[in-house]
């Protein structure tokens, strides 16, 4: 089943208009959506990913209806990478107001499924977590620079809403440790940035990108009874809750980790 992509000439208020924003993993699911989101709400989007073809291929996608946007390619596993990633991204514009960490380790479809589970939990934890902190760091600091109390600049990270409960099983077990650190780290951050840039995390539940297209019939089953609302989440509900987040509407919000997972069904698996 193809992922949904919300198209560039949809109706959108202008919220992020004159931002500068960047989203790393935007080639696939949940940050292909949130740079859409973004170009939408009026942002300036980079586009990072570690596909030539791919990021190209995106960028295409957000600049066909006069969006602006740029594709930097990086490989998180590298330090070297990621440093060259912020600043390449800041050089574009000389500034960046919007930072969205989506790139994570994809574990759970192609070659990765026949790892072992340390083998798995090794490139998570290289990627969705020392990495993420690393850059998020630099960017942190660059914008505790530039910004100001008045107008702060906005860091969202990307949770995972049982990380704190916990959930059965091998993906649980992996999941849960690196998500909670995302988190922790995201709360720890903002403290330490405050005022001037405020730091969130959206914590997605069941949300359908590659591996829920094509979960089994028990996985199909159990994402829609576990949320409220009785139905998969879509990338798109993801993307418009950094939006918001990232926005001057949420001028007051930071410090936060805010589930979007339809209202999550507790002990109903």
């Amino acid at each position: 089943m193809p992922i949904h992509s919300p198209a560039i000439g949809s109706k959108r208020p202008l919220c992020l208009a004159d931002k500068t924003a960047v989203v790393t993993g935007a080639t696939d699911g949940i940050g292909r959506a949130i740079a859409h989101e973004l170009v939408l709400q009026g942002a300036r989007v980079v586009v990072h990913g570690r596909d030539k073809a791919r990021a190209q291929q995106v960028c295409s996608e957000l600049t066909a209806n006069h969006g602006d946007a740029i594709c930097i390619l990086a490989d998180m596993s590298s330090a070297d990478d990621c440093r060259r990633l912020v600043k390449e991204a800041w050089d574009w514009k000389s500034t960046v107001d919007i930072w969205v960490n989506s790139a994570g380790a994809d574990v759970l479809t192609g070659d990765a499924t026949t790892w072992s589970f340390e083998a798995k939990f090794d490139l998570l934890w290289q990627i969705d977590v020392r990495a993420m902190i690393a850059i998020s760091r630099d960017v942190g600091q660059r914008m505790y620079d530039q910004f100001s109390t008045d107008h702060p600049a906005s860091i969202l990270h990307i949770g995972w809403d049982q990380a704190e409960c916990g959930m059965a099983g091998n993906a649980g077990q992996m999941f849960g440790p690196i998500k909670s650190a995302v988190m922790a780290f995201s709360r720890s951050q903002a403290q330490s940035l405050a005022p001037r840039v405020r730091v969130n995390c959206v914590a997605p539940g069941w949300i359908r990108t590659a591996w829920g297209a094509d979960a089994s019939e028990t996985w199909q089953q159990r994402a829609v009874k576990e949320s409220l609302r009785q139905r998969w989440g879509k990338p798109e509900d993801v993307a418009q809750a950094i939006c918001f987040l990232a926005g001057d509407q949420a001028d007051y919000i930071t410090g936060q980790v805010i589930p979007v997972n339809g209202g999550f069904r507790h002990g109903s698996s």
